[in-house]
């Protein structure tokens, strides 16, 4: 990175698994969450789309970043999953499905229950991911991933968060709980949005 795009990157999130996620992706940066800094930049998530919330949050960090005179990037992610039986839903509300403090056990119990007499062939779903950054001169570039995949008939694996061990993915043979690290990075929707953000900041940090 040149003089002009800072090389490190802050979080606009709290979840954990996200904050894991983002450093084993992004890598060749530095990066941080919002807490490992110290930095509290809270926005409701009003948007009706996954972009328009990413940059409700991430403009909320830059102008905290900016008050603070830290010279970073800052970036956040609003992701769900589209259960097309539901109707494209929870979609946007996917973190608030059934209430925020409802533990995602129960949710993902919940949702397999409503399928249990729908057929595989529908119960296709997909995870998506909309990525914004916001430079520190107030320049957004943004990145969109998305995997298809079906509910599971049940829970399946220890790894990953959410809504991931009913989450099925056919190419692997396995719910998105049980893969590894680098299997769900490979394919993941918020690995794809984060690769194509890095690639529009690399074509940025080579126009100056």
């Amino acid at each position: 990175m040149n003089q002009n795009l800072p090389n490190e990157i802050i979080i606009a999130t709290g979840n954990a698994g996200k904050v894991r996620e983002f450093k084993e992706i992004l890598t060749g940066f530095i990066v941080s969450s919002m807490g490992e800094r110290g930095i509290h930049a809270e926005v409701e998530e009003t948007g009706t789309t996954f972009r328009e919330n990413a940059y409700l949050k991430a403009k909320a960090l830059a102008d905290e970043l900016a008050r603070r005179g830290i010279c970073a990037i800052a970036v956040a992610d609003d992701s769900g999953i589209e259960i097309d039986a539901f109707d494209k839903g929870p979609g946007v509300y996917s973190a608030r499905f059934l209430g925020h403090d409802t533990p995602y056990e129960i949710k993902n119990k919940i949702i397999l229950d409503r399928l249990r007499d729908t057929p595989a062939e529908e119960r296709t779903t997909r995870y998506v991911a909309s990525v914004v950054a916001v430079l520190p001169d107030g320049q957004v570039l943004d990145g969109y991933g998305t995997v298809e995949g079906l509910i599971a008939w049940k829970p399946e694996g220890e790894g990953g968060f959410g809504y991931d061990p009913i989450f099925y993915v056919p190419e692997f043979g396995k719910s998105m709980a049980c893969l590894t690290p680098d299997e769900k990075n490979s394919i993941s929707h918020r690995g794809r949005a984060l690769r194509e953000f890095v690639r529009k900041l690399r074509e940025e940090d080579n126009t100056d």
